[in-house]
């Protein structure tokens, strides 16, 4: 027995089922299931560029009759839905399985979405977990479940399954024999003329798995009072058997399809019957769909964020426990780049120059908050230099701020590059700052193609990323120092006012891949209070009653960032600079 988190559950269980093959581009909060995969005896697993690249692989790694995991978040599941809805006409060789790890809340992502649409349309099995051992159970069963309907299953976690350890029995390892590959055209090359009898074998399927939706035993009722049945799965189960445990429970561990004929049965022993849900309507819309007569909650069950046992509790009338009050004056912890982050000057300079910034998914999207204030837009991987892109073109001659990009080294890879590439074949202009920090910082520091780091620390290449850049016909390529205000202030300053595209490379290792510091600066006698370094939004840096500056030595890394904008010099090192662990 070990006490595992959902994510290693999964990773163990696709090692025990005999995974020779895995990728993933890093997401929470899926990051750590391929991270606990690698240390394992006997898997190849790779941090991929981006998802759709990682599912390509795994796809390829079937056809040659290898078992196969890819793991992302849900908002991956967006970037690798091409491969993936065409894989459920194709079907697989050996079997594949991917985990889609939702993010109810948005606790880290940039959306709430709910992966089971992508199951239901993508006409891909799903499973949900409800905890670490059924993680693990359902991704070992998962993979010969794959071979048997040919097709690829989705595993589907949550921020709280993902993370939470719960006790699982674990077993050992089968060694699954690498599948003869034969020449078959008409399975995997999908052209029109192989793709409509892959349409017919499809069918068949869905009506092979959707009769054994009936009889599939993850799925359970747990009974209890015939007065109210809910249905639910996943972390929702835990939250319901919680908040209401005399119920009725009909636990979905198989979420498409759904076992119709089972539900309606289940409707019929109790008097009213329930759905519950995080932040989605699916299954509520699904159920209903399958012929069930669905009752709402009494008093609502809110359709957005996580689910606790407290809010069903309140969405079924049930009687709250008291909860004392927070007090009134705690203050506000939000949240912030570290102190020394080698972005924070660039945001600094952005402000300072009231440029219109397009900015990425990364730590550095903290760029937007007080008192950066410096950064504008955020929507999604790779976005920032398109979107800077259609702006300038759309607002020329009418908008005179300097249009700005900002995108991280890993999130260049991931899908920046293809985005620069449009911009430079369609003439574009602006300033593309990319922050090098020498890894994928916000999800734990995870190699990428520009740090030449992998997952499992085999031999590689680090990509030159200036040489990639010119290589696309862009001349005006710089490599800066962030953590000099007069390198990044100049090249700025250069760059947005040039009539072409440029290239600014801010490269300074994250300061918690390198975790050197150097002496800690302190605020003087001489400090007159202007505020200043405060608006670099330093974690270390505050100010008293009286306006004066101080700084917090046991936070402060000695950048020097803070003591360049002080006009008064009254922010100096304490002693001479020393490298120290």
């Amino acid at each position: 027995m070990e006490l595992l988190s959902g994510n290693e559950a999964i990773a163990r269980g696709a090692w025990e089922a005999g995974v020779r093959f895995a990728a993933a581009y890093p997401g929470t909060p899926s990051t750590e299931t391929l991270e606990a995969l690698g240390k394992y005896e006997g898997v190849y697993a790779e941090w991929a560029t981006n998802e759709k690249v990682a599912v390509e692989s795994a796809v390829g790694a079937s056809i040659a009759g290898a078992r196969v995991l890819s793991t992302m978040k849900h908002v991956g599941v967006n970037v690798a839905a091409d491969p993936l809805f065409t894989a459920a006409c194709t079907g697989v060789h050996g079997g594949m399985v991917v985990l889609a790890a939702d993010d109810p809340g948005m606790y880290s992502s940039q959306n709430e979405q709910d992966s089971h649409y992508y199951a239901a349309a993508a006409k891909i099995p799903m499973l949900d977990p409800a905890d670490s051992q059924e993680a693990y159970q359902f991704t070992k069963d998962a993979f010969e479940l794959s071979e048997r309907f040919d097709v690829p299953f989705f595993i589907r976690s949550s921020v709280r399954i993902s993370h939470t350890k719960t006790p699982v029995e674990v077993g050992e390892r089968v060694e699954v024999e690498l599948k003869n590959y034969d020449v078959n055209c008409a399975k995997w090359v999908m052209m029109p003329a192989f793709a409509k009898p892959r349409r017919t074998v499809q069918l068949q399927r869905i009506a092979e798995l959707s009769e054994w939706a009936e009889t599939c035993p993850y799925n359970k009722v747990i009974e209890g009072s015939k007065e109210i049945g809910v249905i639910c799965g996943g972390a929702a189960y835990q939250h319901v058997r919680a908040a209401l445990p005399d119920a009725s429970v009909f636990k979905l561990g198989l979420s498409w399809p759904l076992p119709k004929k089972a539900l309606a049965a289940f409707a019929a022993s109790v008097d009213a019957v329930y759905v519950v849900e995080e932040g989605s309507t699916y299954m509520i819309d699904a159920v209903r769909a399958a012929g069930v007569n669905v009752s709402e909650a009494p008093c609502g069950i809110p359709s957005e964020s996580e689910l606790t046992a407290g809010i069903i509790k309140a969405a079924f009338g049930r009687e709250l426990p008291a909860i004392k009050p927070a007090p009134a004056d705690l203050p506000g912890r939000p949240p912030a780049l570290c102190p020394g982050c080698p972005h924070r000057v660039v945001f600094r300079e952005l402000n300072r120059m009231k440029a219109l910034v397009m900015g990425d998914i990364g730590c550095y999207t903290l760029g937007t908050l007080p008192p950066l204030n410096a950064m504008n837009a955020c929507i999604d991987m790779g976005a920032s230099i398109s979107m800077a892109h259609g702006y300038e073109v759309a607002a020329e001659g009418t908008d005179h701020r300097p249009v700005v990009s900002v995108i991280g080294d890993s999130t260049f890879g991931h899908s920046g590059l293809s985005s620069l590439i449009s911009t430079v074949y369609n003439c574009g202009k602006g300033t593309v700052c990319i922050l090098d920090n020498r890894t994928t910082a916000m999800t734990g520091r995870q190699g990428n193609p520009f740090n030449g780091i992998t997952l499992q620390n085999r031999p590689s290449r680090e990509l030159d990323l200036e040489g990639v850049v010119r290589a696309l016909g862009i001349e005006d390529v710089r490599v800066i120092d962030p953590y000099s205000v007069k390198e990044v202030r100049k090249a700025l300053k250069e760059a947005t006012s040039s009539d072409e595209l440029s290239v600014l490379i801010f490269r300074h290792p994250c300061i918690l891949l390198t975790k050197q510091h150097e002496a800690a600066y302190s605020v003087t006698a001489d400090c007159v209070g202007c505020g200043v370094c405060n608006t670099l939004g330093c974690p270390a840096i505050s100010k008293n009653e009286q306006g004066i500056a101080a700084i917090d030595e046991s936070m402060c890394i000695g950048c020097g960032q803070c003591a360049q904008y002080c006009g008064s010099k009254a922010i100096q090192q304490l002693v001479p600079t020393n490298n120290i662990a």
